[in-house]
């Protein structure tokens, strides 16, 4: 079955969120019950797009009793899941926030290592989901063992079907994928600090950031640049101009999947047609939804519509 949004996550995991009086060192911290959520980047784009009204199709690797955790999760989310077999047990994170001064301390496991037939059999399971039209959304760290090319394999391998690929990536697998056109790359999202490491200087002015995503534009690296700048928006370059967007200040809860509030959002828009300044526009006011939600709750629909109205974008 082919499907129209089809997000990709090969390294997901059990999220668990607690909070404790104060985070010491050495001392027995007695901690609140924990908030249990699915997590993983394309995992949390699926679970955005969702809780925003749209139809999408997890594409997950999983592991054993983790694995089967995590898929029930999703199950109780209603998000529809395509699983393939991944190495190893799935993978869990952690996060703690200090209740007395509410700084959240983030614990992030590798994930199993893979090897070259894993990566195979995660090909097989795209080109059985991903057909004429799919929106392929690339979201998340990859697992040890996977290539840093993996993103570019995945842009060549689906180019002759006529679907389009929405990769947030980072580390290598960023810097890797910025050397080369690639035409089936849709949208490349990065935030700001991966942007100025790839431009090798600093990005301080909204100018800066909107030039530096205008030349992997021209050199062929994605239609669409889109760079995060945190409280300060997000800019989208391509063939066509430059566009920056902020929504208005709000109350900072948990940063865990703001980005991927802003994919799921922006996806969505992008699916239904709309323009693709509009598409930033939405984008903007999730992820800054997503920031005043607890744990990894990601963006509330009718909040983000709030958001969207009161968003204020440029042509730059």
């Amino acid at each position: 079955m082919k499907h129209d949004i089809l997000t990709i996550t090969l390294n997901p995991a059990v999220d668990y969120a607690i909070t404790s009086p104060r985070v010491i060192p050495e001392l027995k911290l007695r901690c609140s019950e924990p908030k249990v959520d699915p997590g993983g980047g394309g995992i949390n784009v699926a679970r955005a797009i969702r809780q925003l009204g749209g139809q999408v199709t997890a594409l997950v690797a999983i592991g054993g009793t983790t694995g089967a955790h995590l898929l029930r999760l999703l199950a109780l989310e209603g998000v529809p899941t395509v699983a393939f077999q991944g190495p190893g047990e799935t993978r869990q994170s952690l996060s703690v926030t200090d209740e007395e001064n509410q700084r959240q301390f983030r614990f992030v496991m590798p994930g199993p290592s893979w090897e070259e037939i894993d990566v195979t059999r995660g090909l097989m399971s795209i080109d059985q989901a991903a057909g004429e039209g799919t929106l392929v959304v690339l979201s998340g760290s990859q697992p040890p063992g996977v290539a840093k090319e993996f993103p570019s394999i995945l842009a060549e391998h689906i180019s002759g079907r006529g679907a389009r690929l929405f990769v947030d990536t980072s580390g290598p697998a960023l810097m890797n994928l910025a050397q080369t056109p690639h035409e089936a790359i849709h949208v490349l999202r990065m935030d700001s600090a991966e942007a100025e490491e790839l431009a090798g200087r600093p990005l301080a002015e909204i100018s800066d950031t909107a030039d530096f995503a205008r030349g992997l534009v021209r050199r062929g690296v994605a239609t669409n640049v889109i760079v995060a700048r945190g409280a300060d928006g997000s800019v989208l370059s391509n063939g066509e101009g430059s566009w920056h967007c902020v929504s208005p200040a709000v109350k900072v809860v948990s940063k865990v999947g703001a980005g991927d509030s802003f994919v799921g959002a922006f996806t969505l828009s992008v699916a239904l047609g709309e323009p693709l300044s509009d598409c930033l526009v939405r984008g903007v006011a999730a992820a800054s939804a997503a920031v005043t939600a607890e744990a990894t709750r990601l963006c509330d629909r009718d909040y983000v519509g709030r958001l969207t109205r009161k968003c204020q974008i440029t042509r730059l």
